[in-house]
């Protein structure tokens, strides 16, 4: 037998590597091990470095299971999110991740595809490993969804949305005032002939809400609105090239459109180009989410810009305050309701 198959052996052998042995390794107490994995701010960094250089010499992976049943509390925060793959929440995503990592916290993610039975799975999954919070989107929930928010003993946070009257904690922006600001903003360049289209993604309930706002603020201005729905949970750039198809065989056709979300946005973008329109002389277009490629299309896109990286940050830190781990004082102690950017381009 080979001298790496015995020492391979030998390490299987001899069982877990245990907390205790990277106390001794690191010449430190146990309860001092025990602070780094949970409660790594209150250990001193020259500490930190002891431990971490004898975890690694080790391979030490903690008990994370044993350790949240022994004080009924992990290490993990569940978060629910519509859409992982795409780019509009990524930036939250790491933004929560990276503020929590700090403080010994780690992120456990699911997507809901804007579908409230998937949502209510996820949050009764979480909510069954006892995490040290919840973070969820939006407001919109399946009664069972409210029920288990309601009676989670753990911090719980919506996102992305904000309701105070709501109990659970609210970081995020008024959908509905992003609608109005959207829609003022085009009939200030002189537009009259508006139109909106939605998200192809049936749950998206909170496009529905920028929808009323631009509604609204049509009507404030004696216009009628103008409102497409896409087919069922058809592809997003399928979804704006249907929309733009479907738009311009009106007479007389809209002279501007705002799009749900970016994507939207750019397959309506690509195919008015197909169709010989000149944009925007012949057609605004605006979108929601500032995607990365929003300012590389040709024309570039005027959209809405979302505090994504500043919901996520926020929320991770109201997280932690509940949890003891940080104090929040001043402007950030006060600050829950954020605010959208809208950006204008050359598409409008």
């Amino acid at each position: 037998m080979s001298q790496a198959k015995e020492s391979s052996r030998k390490r299987r052998g001899a069982g877990r590597v245990t907390l205790a042995d990277v106390a001794r390794t690191a010449e430190v107490s146990a309860i001092s091990v025990s602070r780094f994995f949970n409660q790594p701010e209150q250990v001193s960094p020259p500490l930190r470095a002891r431990i971490e250089a004898a975890v690694q010499a080790l391979g030490y992976v903690p008990n994370l299971v044993a350790g949240g049943l022994a004080s009924a509390r992990g290490r993990i925060v569940g978060m629910v999110i519509p859409n992982i793959s795409g780019p509009i929440f990524a930036q939250t995503i790491q933004a929560f991740s990276d503020t929590l990592s700090r403080h010994g916290y780690q992120l456990l993610l699911a997507s809901s595809y804007f579908s409230e039975a998937q949502e209510e799975s996820a949050v009764r999954a979480f909510l069954g490993w006892s995490p040290a919070a919840l973070v969820v989107t939006s407001h919109f929930h399946s009664p069972a969804t409210e029920k288990m928010l309601a009676e989670a003993d753990v911090p719980v946070v919506e996102i992305w949305d904000y309701c105070p009257e709501r109990a659970p904690l609210q970081v995020g922006f008024l959908h509905h005032q992003v609608g109005v600001q959207a829609c003022r903003y085009l009939l200030e360049k002189g537009h009259r002939r508006i139109a909106f289209v939605q998200n192809s993604a049936a749950g998206d309930l909170s496009a529905l809400e920028r929808r009323d706002g631009y509604i609204e603020t049509l009507r404030e201005a004696g216009l009628e609105p103008w409102v497409f729905v896409p087919s069922a949970d058809c592809a997003p750039f399928e979804a704006g090239r249907q929309a733009m198809e479907a738009l311009i065989r009106r007479t007389p056709r809209p002279q501007a459109i705002i799009f749900a979300n970016d994507n939207l946005a750019a397959g309506a973008l690509l195919a008015g180009q197909r169709a010989g329109l000149r944009l925007p002389h012949d057609l605004a277009i605006m979108g929601f989410g500032d995607y990365p490629f929003a300012e590389m299309l040709l024309p570039s896109l005027t959209t809405l810009r979302p505090p994504s990286r500043e919901i996520g940050e926020l929320a991770a830190l109201r997280v932690l305050q509940h949890l003891g781990s940080v104090g929040l004082e001043g402007e950030v102690q006060r600050l829950n309701l954020l605010q959208c950017e809208l950006i204008a381009r050359e598409s409008a």
